[in-house]
């Protein structure tokens, strides 16, 4: 019997099988922000056969399956994965998106001028910085307390105010999906031009391996912590 179906949503089957994210991205197929839709809607938007990227996750299943590798998060606590959020993928990006941002800029001011698509590129990563500082301040200040808060006393109320802020914060996470969705069309995925410079090089790595940890941060929230908590309110 198979574990996975096309029924299935992208988002249900990475929180089941994580590694699964590899193959998604690998198909350009969304499952962070885009990961309420059917495996087979999925493969439709991206002109994919819905079986054999099926079969593709299932055979993938099979070589990882009982390997004990991935932390399951649909049975680890409220806290432990607010902590592990703020751990790694909140760290992550206060530290990354500052230190980023000068190469953006000088990648952009060097080489603009013979590749016009940097400008645009400069222009979104710093809407991209300010939104996400601005996004997880406000989850470690309001929402992740009320999270904790719940856990701790799970209390009516405090489920009401656990839950109160998440359907902003899945709009926000939206909108940081669209931007990075951008960068990558404007950049042809990541495609350095013929004679790039280190700096050039460098920006490209970074922006994508960015892009690789922010998915894993919005499907751990949107598809596993939110939507858990979400389910108890109903």
């Amino acid at each position: 019997m198979e574990r996975f179906t096309t029924s299935q949503t992208v988002g249900e089957i990475v929180t089941l099988f994580p590694k699964a994210a590899d193959l998604f991205k690998a198909n350009r197929i969304d499952f962070c922000c885009g990961g309420n839709v059917s495996v087979k809607e999925a493969a439709e938007k991206r002109n994919l056969s819905a079986d054999e990227l099926l079969d593709a996750i299932c055979n993938l299943y099979g070589q990882y399956a009982g390997k004990g590798t991935e932390q399951n998060w649909n049975e680890a606590g409220y806290t432990e994965i607010v902590n592990y959020i703020q751990a790694t993928h909140h760290a992550f990006l206060r530290e990354e998106l500052p230190n980023l941002s000068p190469y953006v800029t000088k990648v952009m001011r060097v080489h603009g001028g013979n590749h016009p698509h940097l400008i645009e590129v400069h222009k979104l990563f710093n809407q991209l910085k300010t939104e996400l500082l601005e996004h997880t301040e406000k989850e470690d200040t309001e929402q992740f307390p009320a999270i904790r808060a719940y856990e701790n006393l799970p209390t009516a109320a405090n489920l009401k105010a656990a839950t109160a802020g998440l359907t902003d914060l899945e709009t926000e996470h939206a909108a940081v999906g669209e931007i990075l969705h951008r960068l990558r069309e404007i950049t042809n995925d990541y495609t350095l031009p013929e004679g790039a410079c280190r700096t050039f090089q460098l920006v490209y790595q970074r922006l994508e391996n960015f892009e690789n940890d922010t998915f894993q941060h919005i499907h751990l929230e949107n598809n596993i912590l939110f939507k858990r908590l979400l389910e108890e309110a109903v």
